[in-house]
């Protein structure tokens, strides 16, 4: 078989910020074939899942890393065979662009560094390897040589990856007294083998969900304010526009794009709210990058973002809201957009609950709990004279870090969210 009719596929690089994947399916096996642009595999990052397709037509000859391996980015991971003119002439176009496929990109020369101490205690090459994320990351955190062979590596033929180091360091900076707590609570949970148990393996999307809720917990200070909204105008707003923009924008409008462009609106009055911590400063953001959190079956939640929702009209955010939620459902997602969000709105009253009080993605300072609305007696004043109606209600909670949001600003934002809402600009429709 000539070179030249075998392809490479790479484990991709799905954002700036992700170095390595997890192989989560192997949708073809060995001696299978292969349309273009059929899903060969499927990745898990530290930022979201997706599907890679195959660049081109051809069989599967061989299988580099099995399922649940972690890979780096760039590394060859599987071959395809295709006919040798299809290879030859995509080999030319990628040579001659300068350019790399998106899911065949040529690997830049990844040759794993050594390390040792150097006289100004950073760390240089030596005899074991290490990839120069990991490098970088052991340097800036002062990791000595000895700390850096004592982690245990869960990467290819037992190296060391950078969520090896982001791990050790988080347990080395973790308070003696916390690590003991964990320990005694992780054995007290240790479930012997007995009738009617059984031990599942968490996936990585709910792994990943665990760490992530479990740093939150520990670093923001949770505090959660609730108001009750009257959601007649918005309701007699999307009756009477539904239609008409289902036709002409192929929107079905729902009250979502009502409270995220109520959010947006209330983020640029009250910026600390869009704002996030860093040490003892408070980091200012003159952009709004809105996540809005989406259910994933079977049991995973993922929190993409629109980016710079402050610039986009209701129609503009109402679609961008559709486009978020169908590419979260069908994996289509990219790293990109599940990070650097500044606010988030998670809308569990579409399983019928009225409040809750959610819980903080960080690094945000605020998170915004949607309930159910629901038509229910309420008083109602005009003239100064009382009377008992039927409106559509909805509770909004708001969870609030008070290491920067007090109970004023709190209270504040979600007034002013409540007003936007209860007195909704019909001409933005």
């Amino acid at each position: 078989m000539n070179k030249n009719s075998i392809i490479e596929i790479v484990m991709p690089k799905m954002g700036e910020s992700v170095t390595e994947g997890t192989i989560i399916k192997w949708n073809k096996k060995v001696g299978e074939q292969v349309k273009k642009d059929e899903i060969l595999f499927e990745i898990s990052t530290d930022k979201v899942d997706t599907e890679v397709p195959s660049p081109s037509a051809g069989t599967l000859v061989e299988i580099l890393f099995e399922e649940n391996q972690t890979v780096e980015v760039g590394t060859v991971v599987a071959k395809l065979a295709v006919e040798g003119a299809i290879a030859q002439g995509a080999a030319a176009v990628s040579s001659a662009r300068g350019e790399t496929n998106e899911h065949t990109e040529i690997k830049e020369e990844s040759t794993p560094r050594k390390i040792e101490k150097k006289s100004d205690g950073k760390l240089k090459n030596k005899n074991k390897f290490y990839s120069p994320v990991v490098m970088n990351i052991a340097n800036k955190e002062n990791i000595s040589l000895e700390e850096l062979e004592s982690i245990e590596g869960t990467g290819a033929n037992g190296r060391v990856t950078k969520k090896d180091v982001l791990n050790y360091l988080g347990r080395r900076k973790a308070p003696q007294i916390k690590e003991q707590t964990i320990a005694a609570s992780s054995k007290a949970m240790d479930y012997k083998p007995k009738s009617g148990v059984e031990k599942i393996p968490m996936d990585n999307i709910r792994k990943k969900i665990m760490e992530h809720m479990i740093q939150s917990r520990d670093t923001s200070v949770h505090v959660s304010e609730v108001m009750e909204v009257d959601m007649s105008k918005v309701q007699n707003l999307i009756e009477t526009n539904k239609e008409r923009l289902e036709k002409t924008e192929n929107i079905k409008l729902t009250y979502m794009p009502f409270i995220s462009y109520a959010v947006v609106r209330a983020l640029k009055n009250f910026p600390l709210m869009n704002a996030s911590i860093d040490g003892e400063n408070i980091v200012m953001k003159n952009y709004v990058n809105l996540g809005i959190a989406v259910a994933v079956e079977p049991n995973g939640l993922i929190v993409p973002n629109i980016k710079n929702a402050e610039n986009l009209s209701f129609i503009g955010l109402a679609k961008a809201i559709v486009d978020l939620s169908v590419r979260a459902r069908t994996k289509k997602l990219s790293p990109d957009d599940v990070v650097d969000g500044t606010f988030s709105i998670t809308n569990y009253g579409v399983f019928g609950a009225l409040f809750g009080t959610p819980i903080i993605n960080q690094p945000e300072v605020g998170i915004l709990g949607v309930g159910a609305v629901r038509k229910i007696p309420v008083v109602i004043e005009s003239n100064g004279v009382e009377s008992i109606g039927i409106k559509p209600m909805m509770f909004l909670s708001l969870s609030h870090d008070h290491r920067l949001v007090d109970g004023m600003l709190g209270g504040k934002f979600l007034k002013f969210v409540k007003e936007q809402l209860e007195n909704f600009n019909k001409d933005l429709l």
